[in-house]
């Protein structure tokens, strides 16, 4: 949904949640307030009305005289009565007009007959309460008025809810600036988000502050670089596949085009040559989707056991002709990963240092270890690998000038190097002493133990895989 059709934004929902939060706050708050109060105010005027219970039940003096000497608040009155005959009453103003309600006398009375000598009753003056003591000569009755008692807390009300709406317009207009500053980073990394495509991945955001908004771009920035290295990959992967097809077409189209149907050789050997760069075409794309599953899918998570892995991979290994297999260091540690990629990657350095070695050359195959990684190599004798030239081994269809003029995808080394990024680890190359090179995966460690026997010896053909060394 776009900005102009979202009926609310997130700006607006957050400033309403916070003000529903402030508003409530200040309901309960008042209605607490308030309820304290008015118990208060109904507290006071029974005390006042137990007091004047009191003074009367002492007194020797008649009903009228202790009205006549009775000082009226604003708020209440005393009368006496003799049935609905008015004896005195405290005069009003101050006091409450008690004498020209008839009513309100006449409950009284009725009140009185029932033997209700305090409670509640209604009057002109709204709700009242009433304590009545017999006196001599008639009934002393002090009446207070509720609603004028209740004037002061409910204009403290008033002015709470007023200045709570003042409050509430203050937090409302503050918060719309605070949420709009708040928002600033969101909609930075929407328009920074809205203007990236994938001709331009370069575009990056200003984390301002340490906050989450700050690590959510900082997150965005990181994914961003991702996805730039991951694109920049699948254009070079796309480049490279290109020109690596570009060979095998045009050798076969030349072929073609230069071939003499009539004569049953050419045509032969132009077949042959055409099925055997179909096949090397064949080649490259089991390669290529090999190196996608490798570096798109998940591995599977297993203890592996280092020395049994040398072996397996020894064994595997010996069925490479021309040359003699030999286990020359184990290594009894454990580690996590996919024992068959790494089975694979191994396996692959040694097909490497097979077709680069001179037949006869001796190979070995060894796993050693550290505190941290476990190291799985192959050592040759052949030529050897230039220093200026190992960083290039692993790269995609990067082949190095041999004098051997091995054919191959050029991907082979890149498998490898993947394999091992898929393991947390890395790929190295060293020299081997006496001339030829090294080539290492290094594989973090899990920890765990490892067990206290070796394995059997293992036969690879008729080549013996000798134990020359456990690390």
């Amino acid at each position: 949904m776009s900005p102009a059709t979202r009926p609310v934004s997130t700006r607006v929902r957050l400033l309403g949640a916070i003000l529903g939060v402030v508003l409530l706050g200040m309901i309960v708050a008042g209605g607490v307030t308030f309820l304290v109060q008015r118990d208060r105010v109904l507290a006071n005027a029974e005390r006042q009305l137990d007091g004047f219970t009191a003074t009367v039940s002492t007194s020797t003096e008649s009903a009228a005289d202790l009205v006549a000497s009775a000082i009226p608040g604003r708020t209440d009155g005393t009368i006496a009565i003799d049935g609905l005959r008015v004896l005195a009453v405290t005069p009003s103003p101050p006091g409450l007009p008690l004498a020209d309600d008839a009513a309100l006398v006449a409950s009284l009375a009725d009140a009185i007959d029932a033997g209700r000598r305090t409670g509640q009753l209604d009057s002109a003056s709204g709700p009242v309460l009433y304590a009545a003591v017999d006196a001599t000569g008639g009934v002393a009755v002090q009446v207070i008025s509720i609603d004028q008692r209740m004037e002061l807390v409910a204009l403290s009300s008033f002015t709470y809810a007023a200045s709570a709406l003042g409050v509430l317009v203050l937090v409302g207009v503050v918060g719309w600036f605070v949420t709009g500053r708040l928002f600033s980073p969101l909609r930075r990394l929407r328009d920074t988000a809205d203007a990236i495509t994938i001709d331009d991945l370069g575009t990056r955001l200003r984390a301002h502050g340490n906050d989450e908004i700050s690590d959510l771009t900082t997150s965005v920035n990181s994914m961003l670089d991702r996805l730039a290295m991951s694109v920049e990959a699948q254009r070079q992967l796309l480049d490279d596949v290109r020109h690596e097809l570009k060979t095998p077409i045009t050798i076969v189209r030349g072929h073609l085009e230069t071939m003499d149907p009539a004569d049953p050789h050419d045509v032969t050997e132009t077949r042959d040559l055409g099925i055997a760069e179909l096949d090397r075409l064949s080649r490259l794309v089991d390669d290529i989707d090999a190196l996608a599953a490798i570096e798109t899918d998940t591995l599977s998570a297993e203890v592996i056991d280092v020395a049994a892995l040398t072996d397996r991979v020894a064994e595997l290994a010996g069925a490479i002709p021309a040359h003699t297999w030999t286990v020359a260091q184990r290594s009894r540690v454990r580690i996590h990963g996919d024992a068959d990629r790494l089975v694979q990657a191994w396996l692959q350095l040694a097909d490497n240092a097979a077709k680069y070695t001179p037949a006869g050359t001796p190979i070995e195959i060894g796993s050693s270890s550290d505190d941290t990684t476990a190291h799985l190599w192959i050592r040759d004798h052949g030529p050897g690998i230039p220093p200026a030239a190992r960083h290039r081994v692993f790269r995609r269809f990067d082949r190095l000038s041999t004098r051997r003029g091995v054919e191959g995808s050029g991907l082979g080394l890149s498998i490898v190097d993947a394999i091992a990024k898929a393991h947390d680890g890395h790929c190295s190359v060293g020299d081997t002493p006496g001339g030829g090179a090294t080539v290492t995966l290094h594989i973090p460690l899990t920890g765990a133990p490892a067990p206290t026997e070796l394995p059997t010896p293992v036969r690879a053909g008729d080549v013996v895989l000798q134990r020359e060394a456990t690390g």
